[in-house]
Formats: structure tokens, C-alpha cells, sequence
């Protein structure tokens, strides 16, 4: 009998978590659960704690350590709360690493997995978008394993295994293009919190959501692609299928190209990383392309949505802009789902504040942060003065 793999949730309450959690809920003998994390929901950790018998549970948010350790009491699960309990449950032995915090509160846990020597699997794309030299030169210095778990880079990942990327002539991530995608611009000036979590095709968190609605979610996949697919930016492409189906293409010099194909759900890459080298039974009906009918693509936008033209000046730009262009978009995000900027306005304050902070390229995690909240900084001052 093979032993079990021994697996590390970071965000395990989050959209991919949820996801990741019922694949293992289906295949409980193939599966060890070492740590669980969370920011706040100390309840519902502390249930799938149980639920798992999973050696350590721990909330980012050290003021609902106490909810946490209450809900665990007399379980024998070990209670943790902060952002140094995080990184060391991320630093935790562990046949594989979920890194599914979303934003860059992840990046810490990230990299301390990272450092461990580990395999990751990546579905947090603001870490690599706001560290992704620092990142991937620690990956080569761990001799750790990226696994990337967004929908449209395992599907890049599943279409070049046994090719090599000299031979790569372009890769190309699909969008749906998100809730808006045939809004005018005088309805866009009017899209409420409501609407653009609304996604046509995939069940996503609010922040995610809101990135689709924009195509900022597009651009820093774009800027993943960069730093995981180093093949250079000019042959990253972006291309609008509303019907999201073809999750990502890579084109050959010979003129071939490969699509990977699946269902609208995340449990579809999660169980590619979770079964990695191998595949799994996953609980998802094959794909019906009789019924679906046909598959449409178009150019994005990028007029009406010019989050991923400032991507790729980002990627060109180098230095700390893809990090500056991360931490403003998060500020933006935020602000519109509170109510305080229309939705127009997000990609025009994240254009702003990347205008005014590109620095040299951080060398290290702490710049990296530090980056980040000088960015943030400047995008809530000119929200203040707006």
C-alpha cells in the first residue's frame, strides 16, 4: 500500500482550499493533512481540522487564536495565531504545499514553504507577480518544485510537459472576459460590488472575481506567465473565450499548437497539482462539446479594459512595477467593493500609482514589502485627495 501524501492547506476556508479539501474528502487514504490555515474563520477551521485530523491549525489573525483554541479543545489539534506561526506552519515538513492565501498576504508563507525545499502548488498569482525574480531564485536555490494551479497556467504547464520552451513560438492565456464583457462604457461607470462578483463561469472570491470583471485577473496571469514561462513577453498573449472551455494554448514553432480543455472547475487543476506526477479521479462530468456547441474567441479591449495593456507595460518596465502594479490594484479592489471609487476608476488609480513607484527591482522578500506598502500608501493618499 503506498503511504499517504502529506499536504499543507494555506487560505484551507478560501475558494481553492473549499476545493482543494473535497478532492481530498474523496480520496481521504491518499491524503495526510499536516496544517491547516486561515485568517479569521476559527470555527470553520477548527471543523475541518477535526474533520481531517490535521496536526495544526492556525489563523493569521492572532486576535481569533482564543475562538480557535476553544473550538479545538479536546481534539489533541494544536492552535496557533500570526503571521510567524504561519510562516512556520508553511516551513512545516509536507509532501506538498497549497499556496492559496489570497493577495500578498501570502507571499511570506509562500516563500517560507519555498525555502523548505518543497513542492508547491501555486494558486496565490500575487506572490509571483510581486516577487517573481525573488521567487524563482529561490525555487532554483531550494531545489524546490512550482507547481501553478491557476486554471490557465496548469494548463500552459500540462501543454509543455516533454516540450522544451526554446521551441515555443507563443503562449496564450484565455480570459472569459468576466461579467462585463459586452458592457458599454457608460454602463461600466455604473457597475455595483454586486455585478462584478457575479462571474458567468466560475465560483471565485470576491477580490478574484472583481479582478475578472476588470481583466486585471488576466494581466497578472500574464505576469505569472512571465516569471513561470520565461519565453519572453512578446510571445504572451491574451485572447477573450467567453465560454471557458480552452484554459490556455501554447503555440510550437512548427506550427502546432496544444490546448488543455476542461470543465469550468478549479477542482480540475487543483487535482493535476494534488496527483502530480500521476492523475486522480476527479468528481467534475467530462466535457459535453456537442452540447457546449462552439467555442468563440476575440481580441480583448483593452480601451474599455486597460488592466492588462498596464501588465504588460509592467512586465517591461521590470524593476519593482509589477509589484507596485499589484499592491495598487489590492488598495483599488478594496476600495471598490466598500463603495468608495466606481468601478472605472480602478485600473486609472492603479495606472496613477504605477507611474509614480517603479524602483529598482527587489532583491529580497523585505524589500518586496517594502515596495508593496509604499505602494499601497500612495494609492490610498490619492483615493483620499480624489
Amino acid at each position: 500500500m503506498i503511504d499517504p501524501r502529506s499536504l499543507t492547506i494555506l487560505g484551507a476556508t478560501g475558494s481553492v482550499g473549499s476545493s482543494t479539501l473535497d478532492l481530498v474528502r474523496r480520496n481521504r487514504d491518499s491524503f495526510r493533512i499536516v496544517a491547516l490555515t486561515a485568517n479569521c474563520q476559527a470555527v470553520e477551521l477548527a471543523a475541518l481540522a477535526r474533520e481531517f485530523s490535521a496536526e495544526l491549525a492556525v489563523v493569521a489573525d492572532e486576535s481569533c487564536l482564543p475562538a480557535l483554541r476553544d473550538a479545538l479543545s479536546g481534539s489533541g489539534i494544536a492552535a496557533a495565531g500570526g503571521e510567524a506561526a504561519l510562516i512556520e506552519a508553511a516551513a512545516r515538513p509536507a509532501d506538498l504545499t497549497i499556496a492559496a492565501i489570497v493577495g500578498c498576504a501570502g507571499l511570506a508563507p509562500t516563500m517560507s514553504a519555498i525555502e523548505r525545499g518543497g513542492t508547491v502548488a501555486l494558486a496565490n498569482k500575487e506572490a509571483l507577480v510581486s516577487a517573481g525574480a525573488v521567487m524563482t531564485a529561490a525555487v532554483a536555490r531550494n531545489a524546490a518544485t512550482l507547481l501553478p494551479v491557476d486554471s490557465e497556467h496548469n494548463a500552459i504547464f500540462q501543454c509543455l510537459a516533454g516540450n522544451r520552451l526554446s521551441d515555443v513560438a507563443r503562449i496564450t492565456l484565455t480570459a472569459s472576459g468576466g461579467p462585463f464583457r459586452d458592457w458599454s462604457r457608460a454602463r461600466l461607470e455604473q457597475a455595483t460590488p454586486a455585478q462584478a462578483v457575479r462571474h458567468p463561469n466560475w465560483d471565485m472570491g470576491a477580490k478574484i472575481s472583481v479582478d475578472s470583471a476588470t481583466m486585471m485577473n488576466k494581466g497578472l496571469e500574464l505576469i505569472e506567465a512571465h516569471y513561470l514561462f520565461p519565453v519572453g513577453h512578446e510571445r504572451l498573449a491574451i485572447i477573450v473565450h467567453p465560454q471557458s472551455v480552452v484554459h490556455s494554448m501554447v503555440e510550437f514553432r512548427d506550427g502546432s499548437t496544444l490546448a488543455q480543455l476542461g470543465p469550468s472547475d478549479m477542482r480540475v487543476p487543483i487535482a493535476s497539482a494534488l496527483a502530480w506526477p500521476q492523475r486522480m479521479a476527479g468528481p467534475c462530468a467530462p466535457l459535453d462539446l456537442a452540447a457546449i456547441g462552439e467555442l468563440t474567441f476575440r481580441a480583448p479591449d483593452e480601451a474599455l479594459f486597460p488592466a492588462t495593456r498596464l501588465a504588460r507595460e509592467a512586465v517591461i518596465a521590470g524593476g519593482s512595477a509589477p509589484a507596485v502594479l499589484n499592491a495598487a490594484n489590492e488598495v483599488a479592489v478594496a476600495a471598490f467593493l466598500a463603495g468608495h471609487i466606481p468601478f472605472t476608476r480602478i485600473a486609472a488609480y492603479v495606472a496613477e500609482v504605477l507611474g509614480r513607484n517603479v524602483l529598482p527591482e527587489p532583491r529580497d522578500l523585505a524589500a518586496v514589502l517594502a515596495v508593496d506598502e509604499a505602494a499601497r500608501a500612495d494609492a490610498r493618499a490619492l483615493m483620499e485627495l480624489a
